[in-house]
């Protein structure tokens, strides 16, 4: 008979602990908000809202930066088809440009928590607190730490991979259904190549640099 992996256990509980917690102290419903897209230089920043209902327990389920893309699609999935309350929030380039990435990723999960079908008792967000939000706590590695902030983790880095993927459509020559838009040297070498395109935060400085074109000697 197989056994239980102890050291699993003890991560699954801990990961729905902190919310445990909050309902036996009566500041339910607990939601958890997370973002996807903050340290990329292309495409959408995408903030998502989750409240998990409170037995639930979801295989799987973890920071989605430990996740393979085959274990976040399946957690995804899972979400969607239970009773979690999801609300997701994008902002493209240009007004991240216009407004700046840390004002769009605050009020991206003002408008997420606002857009629940259920206004939270509490929420749970990822390393820092967020104002504006009620009882709101930030969590230091919240989406290791909190199962609602992770749940809204791995739905905004799900909804916006499919986005870049899509994107890579109509500018194949970047590479973004690899890269998703982060500064990794295919990107850098694609926009040294070919300078930014549609999608491009043009407000960031590697994407600036690019469109300037080079001193002729």
């Amino acid at each position: 008979m197989l056994r239980p992996d102890p050291s699993r256990l003890r991560r699954d509980s801990d990961l729905y602990a902190l919310e445990a917690a909050l309902y036996r102290r009566g500041l339910g419903p607990v939601a958890g908000a997370d973002e996807a897209g903050r340290g990329a230089c292309a495409g959408p920043l995408v903030v998502a809202a989750v409240r998990l209902p409170p037995s639930a327990r979801f295989d799987e389920l973890n920071d989605s930066k430990l996740l393979t893309e085959a274990a976040r699609e399946r957690v995804f999935e899972r979400l969607r088809r239970s009773q979690a309350a999801i609300s997701v929030v994008a902002y493209g380039p240009d007004e991240i440009d216009a407004r700046g990435i840390a004002v769009c990723n605050l009020e991206g999960m003002r408008v997420a928590v606002a857009r629940l079908p259920e206004r939270p008792g509490y929420v749970l967000t990822d390393g820092f607190p967020v104002p504006g939000l009620p009882g709101s706590l930030g969590v230091v590695k919240g989406d290791r730490t909190a199962a609602c902030v992770a749940a809204a983790g791995v739905v905004a880095k799900v909804t916006r991979d499919r986005i870049m993927t899509e994107l890579d459509l109509d500018y194949p020559e970047y590479g973004f259904a690899i890269h998703k838009g982060y500064s990794t040297p295919m990107h850098e070498a694609a926009l040294r190549r070919l300078g930014p395109c549609g999608i491009h935060r043009k407000s960031y400085a590697n994407v600036a640099a690019s469109a300037v074109p080079p001193a002729w000697v």
